[in-house]
């Protein structure tokens, strides 16, 4: 097929839905079909055989675009939609790939244009709203809550990241064809990393002789970075030998985070390493020996939870929900979403070795046998036959409204 990927993000830069987009639109070309993506003017180019890039126009002044809703995002927005238009008038295209909020988008462009629309869905946008505290508004989330009902029910099916959002879909309409494909793929990880990087990494990081807590992903409230930070300094007044090195946040985020170093008294025992390239990933994650994910509130599983997976090391994580649809008392030490139990979670590792090396290696199993590139991509193709096969049926039958 040939495919038009609508995707209302910076693309690409290293979070979550860029990520996602970026693999959706790798699997899509290796399984055959063509790609073509209308994304925001923000963010690296990327090379993939059989996928072309349509940014829209600048915005004066608009450098960055914040993760979650965003007054920045409805300008862009409607310019990804006039660019989605305008590929629809100059070429024909077989189905639309609309990623979040541009699935509604995805709905109004198929009665338009009579091709099928597959809603890519990330998360739940009434839920986006408390997640990032946006608003207080009584009349937004309803707003956006219709806005997910319309969507659902005007696409031919919808693709979720977690079981959770599966639920979503099928209360809105039980009978709407959804596909759960996990944000679990990582083809350019390396099996391996030699000792040489890892000593290094750990030196130029002061990191030596520490036991090494690693945290990778965003600095957003809902990740819970309050929490860390109060369970390490509980941990560290314990056992003098951790270190907790955080990997990710923008730079505004992590002079927030240092004065809450400093407040906490916990200088010299969190190292700040900033945002760091995908290919220098494994070797931050090799380089530690915990890994935590203290996520607070959500429901979508952290991508980072596949990567801590699959670098197989032990993990301390909350007992959630955005947890525990992947990760279970076999594989990962689970605490409550407070910080001396997260604390202790991170403590009982540091001091039995052997049940953190058993978590590690169920950790590595677990993804090796749910988790793969190779399990990511037969999913992908059973969604993409279904959906072939509907594109083919509407240029045989009118498309019909949604039922209500």
């Amino acid at each position: 097929m040939r495919i038009l990927m609508i995707a209302p993000e910076p693309f690409f830069q290293p979070r979550g839905t860029p990520f996602s987009e970026y693999y959706r639109a790798r699997a899509l070309t290796e399984l055959g079909h063509e790609v073509d993506m209308v994304t925001y003017p923000i963010g690296e180019d990327v090379s993939i055989p059989g996928l072309r890039i349509f940014r829209t126009p600048t915005l004066p002044g608009v450098r960055n675009v914040p993760i979650g809703p965003s007054l920045t995002k409805i300008p862009l927005d409607g310019m990804i939609f006039a660019s989605s238009v305008r590929r629809l008038m100059s070429e024909r295209y077989d189905l639309l790939d609309c990623h979040e909020e541009a699935g509604l988008m995805g709905v109004l462009l198929s009665r338009l244009f009579g091709v099928p629309t597959v809603y890519d869905m990330h998360s739940s946008l009434p839920e986006q709203l408390g997640n990032f505290r946006y608003t207080g508004s009584a009349l937004l989330r309803p707003l956006f809550a219709l806005s997910e009902r319309w969507t659902i029910r005007g696409s031919a099916a919808v693709i979720v990241i977690c079981p959770y959002l599966e639920k979503v879909v099928a209360k809105v309409d039980p009978e709407r064809p959804c596909f759960v494909i996990e944000n679990s793929p990582l083809a350019e990880a390396r099996q391996s990393v030699r000792e040489e990087e890892i000593a290094e990494l750990k030196k130029s990081h002061g990191l030596e002789d520490s036991v090494v807590i690693g945290y990778t992903g965003t600095f957003e409230a809902y990740q819970g970075i309050d929490l860390l930070l109060d369970a390490v300094h509980w941990v560290t007044g314990r056992d003098d030998r951790a270190r907790l090195l955080m990997v990710g946040g923008h730079a505004d985020q992590i002079r927030q985070a240092q004065e809450a170093v400093r407040e906490k008294g916990l200088e010299g025992k969190v190292v700040f390493a900033g945002q760091r390239p995908p290919v220098e990933m494994p070797v931050y994650l090799a380089a530690t020996d915990i890994l935590v994910s203290p996520r607070s509130r959500g429901h979508n599983t952290p991508l980072k939870i596949y990567s801590y997976l699959r670098a197989g090391k032990p993990i301390v994580a909350t007992r959630l929900l955005t947890h525990t649809q992947v990760l279970d008392d076999e594989v990962a030490e689970l605490t409550a979403a407070e910080p001396e139990a997260f604390g202790r979670g991170i403590l009982t590792l540091i001091r039995d070795p052997q049940r953190a090396k058993s978590l590690a290696n169920q950790a590595r199993r677990r993804a090796e046998e749910r988790y793969s590139y190779e399990h990511y991509l037969e999913k992908t193709r059973r969604a993409l036959d279904f959906l072939s096969r509907t594109a083919e049926s509407e240029k045989a039958v009118p498309r019909q409204a949604p039922s209500r």
